[in-house]
């Protein structure tokens, strides 16, 4: 189940020292470290990595510090994983309004990353090339995802339990995705030879991509949509290991076995094992790339305690669902007995499911409107609200936000199938 996302704050400005001041006070001095190691094989030149260690939420606030993990695996050219590489984090952080709290930033991040990903798709101009994107922020603790296509992403904790923080979009494999496609207009199909017979996997017509999600991909239509699944957990402070792989891993090794064949060794390493594994397994049949990220305790920390004796108080899942308003002392239960908290899951295809119901969403101090996916100032008169006219909306206000800019709104319209692609 997902949780409730926090509110969007306005854009409005608090003083620095402020942030700092108030950073200090949440942010637990016991941070885990980060450490991490990639490996790559190429045999098309279309997979893309992007790690990015020094990122802040408040500027010039060394407390404030978060990684950035991601891989891009290209097709049909490698233009829309090199565009996403270079834009995608800048345009999820312009989505984050200003002046938020440690929590308040975690509670943005989710709806952050869609409007992040809906407009880098929306501004790459290239008509055939595409790509998957999974993209990992680590802030101590706490881990988000967000993922389209079928590159993957999963935790290996102490424990030695393994578990997928992505869904792959293939459409052989994703029912709902099949289903979603085809009510969007697109038709979904194997690839037929001479006299009749279908061969090979499921894919969406016109174009034959076999992904239902993807940034890029204008040829196959906008039913293929850049709309993310987001995944946050908080670590207990066993901590664990992240893979971070395309799908010339995932095709040779099942998670379980990649996690297994590099476990004791430290992330460089671990990296370079994963590739050597799945060379070893299928030969190289696609790009391969790996990250591997170790989100280690302080030395000092306490080790998990065991688990407690009475199971039926406290449930030893190795996810457990928690609302953001739950105590306090139900996170340090959970973290004493390793438990790996999930803190927001959506999967929705629909942008007005995602972006919420925000009276206020997107206004400014100034009174000015931003577009809820492209930040673009909008005068009151300008924006349409993402539920306006929508089928799939959990609102019946059609005046209240988030508010888009005309292109985002053609942007959300053909994606629902609601008017052909290309067509404003």
């Amino acid at each position: 189940m997902a949780s409730r996302e926090g509110r969007r704050r306005g854009h409005e400005l608090v003083p620095l020292a402020a942030l700092i001041s108030r950073e200090m006070k949440n942010e637990k001095m016991e941070k885990p470290s980060v450490r991490y190691g990639h490996a790559a094989q190429s045999r098309k030149g279309e997979d893309y990595f992007l790690v990015k260690t020094d990122c802040h939420r408040v500027p010039g606030n060394p407390l404030s510090t978060f990684s950035v993990f991601a891989i891009f695996d290209g097709h049909n050219g490698n233009a829309a994983a090199i565009y996403t590489r270079e834009h995608l984090l800048n345009h999820v952080l312009s989505a984050i309004p200003r002046g938020l709290g440690r929590e308040e930033w975690f509670q943005a991040l989710p709806r952050a990353l869609v409007a992040g990903f809906v407009k880098t798709d929306k501004e790459f101009q290239s008509e055939t090339s595409g790509t998957t994107a999974t993209f990992v922020i680590v802030d101590a603790w706490t881990v988000t995802v967000a993922s389209v296509g079928d590159s993957r992403c999963i935790l290996d904790t102490q424990g030695g339990g393994i578990s997928t923080l992505t869904v792959d979009h293939r459409l052989e494999e994703n029912v709902e995705e099949r289903e979603r496609v085809t009510a969007s207009g697109g038709e979904v199909g194997r690839l037929s030879i001479a006299g009749g017979a279908e061969i090979g996997p499921l894919r969406c017509w016109p174009g034959g991509l076999c992904l239902s999600r993807s940034i890029g991909d204008m040829d196959v239509g906008e039913f293929i949509v850049p709309i993310p699944y987001v995944k946050q957990v908080k670590l207990s402070n066993a901590g664990g290991r992240l893979i971070i792989a395309s799908d010339g891993i995932w095709d040779a090794l099942p998670s379980e076995m990649a996690a297994k064949s590099c476990r004791g060794l430290p992330a460089e390493l671990a990296a370079r094992q994963v590739v050597k594994e799945a060379l070893r397994t299928r030969g190289l049949k696609d790009d391969t790339t790996c990250i591997v990220v170790d989100i280690i305790p302080p030395e000092n920390s306490p080790p998990p305690s065991p688990l407690p004796k009475k199971p039926n108080k406290l449930r030893a899942f190795l996810f457990r669902s928690k609302s953001r308003d739950s105590a306090n002392k139900l996170a340090k239960k959970l973290s004493a007995v390793g438990i790996v908290e999930e803190l927001f899951e959506e999967g929705s295809a629909m942008l007005a499911e995602r972006l919420g119901d925000e009276e206020r969403a997107g206004q400014t101090t100034s009174g000015i409107f931003t577009c809820g996916v492209c930040q673009a100032d909008l005068a009151p008169s300008e924006g349409i609200s993402v539920h306006a006219g929508s089928i799939f909306s959990t609102s019946s206000k059609p005046w209240q936000g988030p508010f888009l800019c005309a292109g985002c709104r053609n942007k959300k319209d053909a994606m629902e199938g609601k008017r052909p692609s290309g067509v404003a």
